[in-house]
Order: structure tokens, then sequence, then C-alpha cells
């Protein structure tokens, strides 16, 4: 049981940099930039219509709908919960490169399986595969905390949720135009875009950790629990962590419940959806692009994460309570600028952790987004679909009101905890 993940003797075939060479900077980030586009442009292409054929599946039943996409949701953060932290120790031993790889390649063959489904259950099974392949996201983190100095991490990590951002420009837009003429095409695109995004990375991905560099990690601390013990190795640390997991369970709100209640309170079609989440990548893309670093800058890291906190909330509470899809999308704006928030929070994070512990840090922030995300979609679609039943349409932005809430009391354990450096 205290075996090393790396007790196996001899090497990847992957290659990397020389014994002393300087970690790849500003090409390897514009590698590992397009890697995560191709990969969320491929995720936002079936945004948009994943939701809508479950609610095929299931007869046109729009509670138990969403009570599925929920358990969907669950399952999916259980797999990233299980699996982060193991990929993420494996790439601290091995490399980033050939984690990458073998994920981009795993969600192709996801995207395979979830267009070729026939019964709800194969979707089901697509998305654990997909929890499984998307585990290596925070081995991206890790990729660019290797190539960038802490100073400038703030702004590369902004940079990063750029990436994020364009994938959901332009993915659910063509996902919305490809799902009216057939449910079953966004998957097949996907598919198409993942598996070429493997190859992609297989001819053009530099490694970004020598191997003077790379550790030894046990089997304990790569294991979830185990991982989650780095968070507790500072009190600030600890508060960090706990502001992270109230933001990514009130971050779920968006993901678990847009297309269902959109659909049901301004009956949106699957056009209008894939056009407003685009909005929303757009927005996303240029605070990403374009303000975290002199927000970070002018700010400092604790006053941006303050203020991405407090303008999520803003943007939650607007969600929830117009009556309008007009009006709903002047809630837009206000959660781009959450943006601020995730940038500030990893880089304050990443400081209070050494060089050689960078891959278990984002392992172990993973984890607690993958308890976050099973607690978080099983949360909010319950709430909806009770609200379904006793508070019509009204009532059912009651989950978004709720994040709000969830945001407001994270906003204040991180006006707690990072004072001491403010």
């Amino acid at each position: 049981m205290g075996r090393s993940i790396v007790d196996a003797p001899g090497d990847t075939g992957v290659a990397a940099a020389p014994a002393g060479a300087p970690p790849p900077s500003r090409a390897a980030f514009a590698f590992i930039f397009v890697t995560v586009a191709l990969d969320m442009l491929a995720l936002g292409i079936m945004a948009p219509v994943l939701p809508t054929l479950i609610v095929q599946f299931e007869g046109g039943a729009m509670a138990e709908a969403a009570r599925i996409t929920g358990l969907f949701g669950f399952v999916w953060a259980a797999m990233q919960f299980i699996c982060a932290p193991i990929l993420g120790a494996l790439s601290d031993r091995y490399g980033r490169r050939p984690v990458i790889l073998l994920s981009n390649f795993g969600l192709g063959i996801d995207y395979l399986v979830m267009a070729l489904a026939p019964t709800v259950w194969w979707l089901f099974l697509g998305r654990a595969i997909s929890g499984i392949t998307s585990s290596s996201f925070p081995t991206a983190g890790a990729y660019v905390a290797d190539v960038t100095p802490p100073d400038e991490r703030a702004a590369r990590f902004g940079m990063l949720g750029a990436a994020f951002g364009l994938g959901f420009i332009i993915g659910p837009a063509v996902g919305g135009v490809l799902g009216g003429i057939d449910l079953r095409l966004p998957f097949w695109v996907a598919a198409g875009l993942s598996l070429l995004n493997a190859a992609y990375g297989f001819f053009i991905l530099p490694e970004s950790l020598p191997r003077e560099r790379r550790v030894r990690v046990p089997w304990r601390a790569a294991n979830p629990v185990g991982s989650l013990k780095l968070l507790r190795s500072s009190p600030e640390l600890v508060g960090l962590a706990a502001v992270a997991f109230l933001y990514y369970v009130a971050h779920e709100v968006l993901p678990s419940l847009f297309v269902l209640y959109t659909q049901y309170r301004y009956v949106w079609s699957e056009r209008q959806i894939g056009l407003a989440l685009a909005i929303i990548g757009i927005c996303s893309t240029i605070v990403s692009a374009t303000l975290i670093r002199p927000a970070v800058k002018r700010l400092g890291e604790r006053r941006a994460l303050l203020a991405g906190l407090a303008c999520m909330a803003a943007g939650s509470v607007v969600f929830g309570l117009m009556p309008t899809g007009v009006l709903f999308l002047v809630g837009i704006p206000f959660a781009a600028l959450a943006g601020l928030a995730s940038p500030a929070m990893q880089a304050l994070a990443t400081r209070r952790v050494g060089a050689t512990e960078q891959g278990r840090l984002q392992g172990a922030l993973s984890s607690l987004r993958g308890i976050a995300m099973m607690l978080g979609p099983v949360l909010f679609t319950e709430v909806f679909a009770s609200t379904l039943h006793w508070g019509g349409a009204r009532g059912s932005g009651i989950p978004f009101v709720l994040a709000a809430l969830l945001l407001v009391a994270g906003a204040a354990v991180a006006h707690r905890v990072t004072r001491a450096r403010a």
C-alpha cells in the first residue's frame, strides 16, 4: 500500500527538456492555450443539446430530466474527484505532456459513445468517461505554473480562462445550429475536434517539466482524500480552499440549469440558448484576456478575488429574479466579471506551495472542485425540480439566489483569511 506510483523503471518515451534547460515559456503557453481552447470548443458544442436530448429520452418530463441532469453532473464530478489527483501526481512524475495527450484522445472516444447512445444510460456512461478524461485540466494549470514566473501567474491563468471562454464563444453557437439540424450532430463534431486536438498535441506540444524537477509521489498523496491534505499546509491555504469550495459550488448553477431554466422560464430554442451561451463566452473572454492583468496590477490578487466573487453574486441574483429573457441577459456582464476571482485565487494558492508541489496543488484544488461539482448539480437541479411543483416560473429562479448567497459567504471568508497579506 505504501508503494510509489512511479516504482516501475524506465522512461515514457515522451520528449522532455534536457537537464538544466529552462522550461519553455511563451511558445509553450501558446500551445497549451490552443489545446485548452480546442477542448472547450468540443465541450461547448454539445452544451446546448445534451439537456435537450435527456428531455427527449424522458418523453418531455422537465422535472425528471432536471434530476437526471443533476445525476449526470454528480457522476462527472465524482470521476473528476477520483482521477484528478492521480493524474496530477502522474504529471509531477512523468511530465504534463503525456497526461494531456491521453486525456484528449479519451475525450474523443467519449463523444463518439455519446453520439451513438441509444438510451439515456449510454449518455450516463459517456459522462462518466468524460469525467475521467477531463481530469487533465488541472495538469494544464500545472503546465502554466511550470512555464510562468510567480508574479505573472494570475495573468496567465486569466489567459487560460480566455481559452475556456473562446471555446464557449464558438462552441455553443455552433452547437445550437448543429443541434437544430440533428441533436446527435454536435457530438460527432466534438469527437472530431478532440481527436484533432490529440494529434495537434502529439506533434506540437512540448514538455514543460524538466526531468530534474520530477518527483516520486506516494499513492497516499495521489488519492482524492490524501491530495486534500496539501491544502491544510497553512491557515491561509485552508481559508482559500474554503473560498474555492464555495465558489465552485455556486459556479455549478449555470452549467447545471442554464438550458433547462431558459427553456422553461423564457421558452428559448436551442439556437437562442447557443447564442446566449456564446455571449457569455464573449464576455468571459474579454474579461480573461484584457481585464485580469490590469485588475490584478491595480487591485492586487486579494481585491481582485473579492471583486470577482461580488460580481458573480450580483449576476446570479439577476439571473434568478428577472422575469424576461432580455432582462436575464443583463446579468451576463456581472457573471463574466467573476473571471477575476479564479485566477487570483489560484495565484494566491500557488504562492503557498513549493515548485515541486504545483501539480499536486492543482490536483488537490480539482479534487475540491470535484466535491463541489458532485454537490452543486444535485443541489441546484433538485431545488429547481421542486420549485416547478410549487413555485412555477417565478420560483424557478431560486437556485440562482441560493448561489448568490454562497458567493457572499465565500467573499466574507476570503476577506478574513487574506487580510494579513493585504
